[in-house]
């Protein structure tokens, strides 16, 4: 016990020397810990005489005492300090100008398929989504499309395992309405499609909206006015004509052109000099798909049309290129913010 004031000081120096609560409470370990100097002197009262260990004791409770107070007193100074460094570390300088917000926008894509949903839902027609995994069932085999068509090779679709693929288109989708609902029916199935294809105007995966009417005495004249209206709304007030076409699903089958917004259907480089521009697909439902979906064609007839998105944003926004929709150049999507 002679040497309690150089284990004070000791410890003095160290609380001095901490930096940090972390250091400082390894300090007091190192005196008040379980394997401290305060408790290696209280194991050594057993070598002590008895009538000695009581003033021993004592002795120790005091030095444990003065430690106990003196690393408090350093610890309310290292965590003032410490308080201090973490405010002037994460002050805010009020004064200096607010950091701008850059207004997002909705990708070309969406603006599209918002826009003609809206078109076609104000036309009556509602919403369906079909899964994007689809057997070659209601892929090809329900519209109508021979084993041996070469839509259904290797090269031109996304086969995943026997008898099942990556949609090649939403079509799969008004199939499986058909079956579950009975006519009369005026649906749009919007979607991704994937199809073995890639250059300016094809992408490996693309967006799809087709549209389908099932319901007594339509006829061709029906679409026509609806496309009509279509590209009135969706084109600022174009026209359509329809040309003949062969699609499986469909007969008649039609390809349907707008005039050039471009020129005014004068001829420009946009419409290859001929004023029209074709921007989809459609026609009368074949009476076989009506069948396999068990629909009469003897009292039901329909028509159905397709167009693939990206095509009329590409039209409408004056793209080149169909690889800018999915490259995220910002410099590219900040012209969609107005």
């Amino acid at each position: 016990m002679d040497d309690t004031e150089k284990i004070i000081s000791e410890a003095e120096t160290e609380a001095q020397e901490a930096k940090s609560s972390r250091a400082l409470y390894e300090a007091k370990m190192k005196f008040l810990g379980r394997a401290g100097k305060v408790t290696a002197l209280l194991r050594g009262m057993k070598d002590i005489a008895a009538e000695h260990r009581p003033a021993f004791g004592k002795k120790v409770n005091e030095l444990r005492e003065r430690l106990e107070e003196l690393f408090a007193s350093h610890e309310e100074k290292v965590k003032a300090r410490e308080l201090a460094e973490k405010l002037q570390s994460e002050q805010i300088d009020v004064t200096m100008p607010g950091r701008k917000e850059e207004k997002g926008a909705l990708h070309p894509i969406t603006r599209t398929r918002q826009e003609l949903i809206e078109i076609f839902a104000g036309m009556g027609f509602e919403v369906f989504e079909g899964p994007e995994i689809e057997s070659e069932y209601y892929n090809f085999t329900a519209l109508n499309t021979p084993a041996d068509h070469p839509a259904r090779d290797m090269q031109d679709t996304f086969y995943l395992s026997d008898g099942f693929l990556l949609r090649t288109q939403t079509s799969a989708g008004q199939i499986r309405l058909m079956e579950k609902k009975k006519p009369p029916i005026k649906m749009l199935s919007p979607g991704r499609v994937f199809r073995s294809d890639d250059d300016a105007t094809h992408s490996p995966m693309f967006h799809q909206m087709e549209g389908l009417v099932v319901d007594r005495g339509v006829t061709l004249c029906d679409l026509k006015g609806m496309l009509d209206e279509f590209a009135q709304v969706m084109f600022s007030g174009e026209k359509t004509r329809l040309r003949p076409s062969y699609f499986p699903f469909t007969e008649p089958s039609v390809e349907v052109d707008v005039s050039c917004f471009a020129c005014g259907g004068k001829g420009c480089s946009l419409c290859k000099g001929t004023g029209w521009i074709e921007v989809l697909g459609a026609g009368m439902v074949n009476r076989h798909v009506l069948e396999n979906c068990g629909v009469d064609p003897d009292l039901y007839s329909g028509f159905a049309f397709g167009m693939g998105i990206e095509r009329i944003a590409m039209l409408k926004y004056g793209i080149d290129h169909i690889r800018l929709f999915t490259e995220n150049d910002v410099r590219f999507l900040e012209q969609f913010k107005n």
